[in-house]
């Protein structure tokens, strides 16, 4: 689509302020509409070795079109190298065939670091922990791109991993994804002051040593502030990690105490315990991202969050896969949550569930 005079200013004000507030990790997406483009025409008024550039492509089945696809990106940014290059939505077993198969998208990414137009190979995922932490055990690549927050913490185990191979670890979205933070709800407000959502989410991710970066998604020159603020708890390494979990207690005590109030005892901790995905459950029902997306409307009152994430459920699309809580077979479905101590509760919520989340 045609980029508008205003977008671009606007673009070229972001990238002057962030550089101003020392960012200097740039990340893009061949998908993200225009902004490879518009990000290629910016940064020509910067030292190449003044910033990291990462931008990230989806696998094809067919490595040519890869290929092109690839070379478009570099065409657009106006650059002859990539910093950190991702494949993009590796987040089931066949598009990480279609990367690692022979002949694939990941020779082609080879050559072109053997060639020294990409330094560093990763992937960004929307997938399964268990599905991550098999990709992460192929060491294959140099970092991952993955969703991990407060309100969102199964990944955890893929993190740990991520370290054990050397390997770096970006954030996805932290303040979008993590709840639509940049537009709080009043209980987040109250309970997570002096701190604001987005730096008490920020401060949580980071004070893990093992993750490195986190998206801003800037979309004016003033969003890098809050964040940057944010930083003034978080001195390097241990210790400021430490000094980061200490500023946020108290909120994430508040935070924590809602969930179990509102889940109960046991249930808030152990909910999806045993319970299998969705590709495992009669009629595709993705069971467990209901579950967590009811329990966020439940204990923290993100309505408008969960419903957008639940009503992007279809088992056609690898993004967001499985279907939603509607028209199953109980019998059949009780079958599947056998082994789960919550099997019956979990059958009653469901049906409230999708009358909550859907919207039709």
């Amino acid at each position: 689509s045609a980029v508008t005079e205003a977008s671009q200013r606007n673009l070229q004000a972001v990238l002057a302020r962030a550089f101003e507030r020392g960012i200097t990790h740039v990340e893009t997406a061949r998908g993200s509409g225009t902004s490879e483009a518009q990000l290629g025409r910016a940064l020509q008024s910067y030292s190449r070795d003044s910033f990291i550039l990462q931008s990230k492509v989806s696998p094809t089945a067919d490595a040519n079109q890869f290929k092109k696809n690839l070379e478009q990106t570099f065409e657009r940014l106006q650059i002859d190298r990539l910093d950190l290059f991702a494949f993009h939505g590796v987040n089931n077993q066949a598009v990480y065939d279609w990367v690692v198969g022979k002949g694939g998208c990941y020779e082609v990414v080879e050559r072109l670091r053997a060639a020294g137009r990409i330094r560093h190979v990763g992937f960004s995922t929307h997938g399964s922990c268990d599905f991550i932490l098999q990709a992460i055990a192929s060491n294959r690549f140099d970092y991952v791109n993955l969703h991990w927050y407060y309100i969102l913490q199964e990944n955890l185990p893929a993190i740990a991993a991520a370290a054990k191979h050397d390997m770096g670890v970006f954030i996805i979205s932290p303040s979008d994804k993590g709840g639509y933070l940049h537009s709080p709800r009043p209980q987040w407000l109250s309970d997570c002051a002096p701190l604001s959502p987005m730096q008490f989410n920020d401060l949580f991710c980071l004070a893990n040593l093992n993750v490195h970066t986190l998206s801003v998604g800037a979309a004016r020159p003033s969003d890098f502030d809050e964040h940057v603020a944010a930083l003034a708890h978080l001195a390097a390494g241990a210790s400021g990690a430490q000094d980061a979990l200490e500023v946020i207690r108290p909120a994430k005590q508040k935070l924590d105490d809602r969930w179990t109030a509102a889940l109960g005892e046991g249930f808030a901790s152990a909910y999806l315990q045993n319970v299998p995905d969705w590709d495992a459950t009669p009629g595709g029902i993705n069971v467990r991202k209901t579950l967590w997306l009811w329990g966020l409307v439940t204990a923290w009152d993100l309505s408008g969050y969960a419903r957008s994430r639940y009503n992007m459920l279809s088992q056609d699309d690898h993004w967001f896969p499985g279907n939603k809580a509607t028209n199953f077979d109980v019998t059949a479905l009780r079958v599947a949550l056998t082994n789960s101590p919550y099997a019956e509760r979990i059958l009653r919520i469901l049906p409230e569930a999708h009358q909550m989340l859907d919207d039709g």
